[in-house]
């Protein structure tokens, strides 16, 4: 399979892709998108926290009315004039009659919410918010520390005990996680890990749908123009599927080099000062890891796009029949960003051995936990053998389909290509 013909085929790949404009757009354009997409979740966050809040506080209890507004006025929110307050003191009976007063107000935002604190809350700590947006968690986050203290403060006020007393039972419990290896090094981990985890998923995602659309579309493109024959006139067509592949992931290997080079440089050098929570964990025995399992998801999906491609004459056509391609390539990525809460249960650990999901998924797990070596090792040669197979059916479909022409084939007709040759 692997002569001069495929090399020469090899050849025709790179020197048509690798100086392509849009190889070079995509280039650098992934790593912007990416900034970009960033960037616009950090602004749309930002410009929540400092949206204006006008909050009428209301309960039966004056204590609590002023112990709460009270550390309110301590918050930055309120020094900055990002959240103002008024205070009413109703009694529960009364308190329906007072929400149908303001319900103009809120339906017409001139207020942002009401918040419900009634004496019951010392016990319970259930407070009540009324608004036309009542899920605003950028305005909970910004009121219920002041809340949670002014409610703690009065509960202990009564208990004879010390400030001090009072102010570490007001204080939040700060957990640190720290990652325990087979080994005996014992190390503190942040977010770093859970942002690399979500990127590298995203560019295994944006690569493998870009690379396979950008096969599929050149195969359909050389056989609608009778190029294939011309080149089917000087090898045969498993020398130029495979050099077709063995091309594109060449070219695409190149591309996710390029793409993590800043990652090599973060965790090799110090030229990049970032605070240790955001600092990424991980190796350059990871990283080589990650373009090997790379190469192998190319190799599994650009045969499965081009065989898509063989199969039909017109890029019409041809998309209708990548939807179980971009499901294979889909439902991992899905799976892969729900890994940080549950990465070990059994459906992930499935997930990670299971062909084509384990080629995102495994990744992804080995950048938050350490995993067994079999099971890497296990999934490497699950998707090895399912790349063989692969191989002999696309080679089948492609030897018929790259030359037939015409009508646009039925799939139990492709299935009878596979059992005819």
């Amino acid at each position: 399979m692997f002569n001069r013909r495929t090399l020469a085929i090899i050849k025709r790949e790179l020197k048509t892709k690798l100086f392509s404009k849009s190889f070079i757009i995509m280039t650098l354009l992934v790593p912007l998108f990416m900034i970009l997409v960033f960037s616009i979740q950090f602004f749309i966050q930002s410009m929540a926290e400092e949206q204006k809040s006008d909050l009428i506080i209301i309960s039966d209890s004056s204590e609590i009315l002023n112990k709460v507004q009270n550390e309110l006025f301590n918050t930055e929110a309120f020094k900055s004039g990002d959240l103002t307050s008024l205070t009413e003191k109703v009694e529960l009976s009364q308190f329906e009659e007072k929400l149908k007063k303001h319900k103009s107000d809120l339906l017409n935002q001139r207020i942002t919410g009401l918040v419900f604190i009634p004496s019951s809350a010392l016990q319970s700590k259930e407070v009540s918010y009324y608004s036309y947006n009542p899920n605003n968690s950028a305005l909970f986050y910004k009121i219920k520390p002041s809340i949670n203290k002014a409610l703690i403060e009065i509960y202990f006020a009564s208990k004879q005990l010390t400030d001090d007393e009072i102010k570490f039972a007001r204080k939040d419990v700060d957990i640190n996680g720290f990652r325990i290896t087979s080994d005996e090094k014992v190390s503190q981990e942040g977010y770093g890990n859970r942002i690399a985890m979500v990127l590298f998923s995203f560019l295994l995602y944006m690569a493998l749908i870009f690379s396979g659309s950008l096969t599929m579309n050149a195969v359909v493109e050389e056989k609608s123009n009778k190029i294939v024959e011309v080149l089917l006139s000087s090898a045969n067509s498993t020398e130029l599927l495979a050099g077709k592949i063995l091309g594109t992931v060449i070219i695409e290997l190149i591309q996710m080099a390029i793409w993590l080079s800043p990652v090599i440089l973060l965790i090799t050098t110090s030229w990049f000062m970032i605070p240790p929570e955001f600092m990424p964990q991980m190796s350059i025995g990871y990283i080589l890891y990650f373009l090997f399992n790379y190469g192998l998801a190319l190799i599994t999906y650009v045969a499965l796009y081009a065989t898509v491609g063989a199969i039909f004459d017109n890029p019409q056509d041809a998309q209708s029949g990548i939807w179980p391609l971009l499901m294979l390539i889909m439902i991992p990525f899905f799976i892969a960003l729900s890994l940080e809460s549950n990465s070990q249960t059994l459906f992930i650990v499935i997930a990670s051995l299971f062909p084509f999901s384990s080629l995102i998924v495994m990744p992804a797990r080995m950048i938050l936990i350490e995993v067994p070596v079999w099971q890497i090792l296990l999934s490497i040669i699950i998707n090895v053998f399912v790349l063989l197979g692969i191989f002999k059916l696309a080679g089948k479909i492609y030897r018929i389909g790259i030359l037939l022409t015409g009508k646009k084939p039925k799939w139990s007709e492709v299935f009878r290509w596979l059992k005819a040759s």
